[in-house]
């Protein structure tokens, strides 16, 4: 059977590499199927969920990375997934992310409307928005 190598990284560390039997990306345009021979091309990654299809010979499965932001490099051979961030489902804890977000409330409140600086918060917050959306999702799965 056709595979796909998958090498899956975000800022701090490699998160999957290894191969697949196709995988499910998402863009900013929608969600982007990939399979062994598909068309090179990079795209940017929007926020959603990529789902990693398992090869039958590893188990099968689905495994789910929620991501926000990035840049997938696809040729026909593999697929190199460059996320700003990423977290396995599975390994989101609802509890910490919910302190995280209310943590980086206070802190951007800390500075006035209009200052730049209320932006990484933003970001932060949005972030975690994300999480504890796929969080519910997982648990009502």
């Amino acid at each position: 059977m056709a595979e796909l190598k998958c090498q899956f990284v975000r800022p701090d560390r490699l998160l999957y590499e290894g191969p697949v039997a196709s995988l499910i990306l998402v863009a900013h345009s929608g969600e982007l199927g990939v399979w062994p021979g598909h068309a090179s091309e990079i795209c940017s990654l929007g926020d959603g969920v990529v789902r990693l299809h398992l090869r039958e010979e590893d188990g099968g499965g689905t495994r789910r990375v929620v991501i926000s932001g990035g840049y997938a490099e696809i040729n026909p051979d593999g697929v190199i997934i460059l996320a700003d961030h990423a977290r396995d489902v599975d390994d989101i804890e609802p509890d910490v992310v919910r302190e995280t977000r209310e943590r980086a409330f206070d802190a951007r409140d800390e500075y006035p409307e209009g200052d730049h600086r209320r932006a990484y918060y933003d970001n932060k917050i949005k972030w975690c928005n994300l999480l504890l959306k796929q969080a519910g999702a997982n648990e009502s799965a």
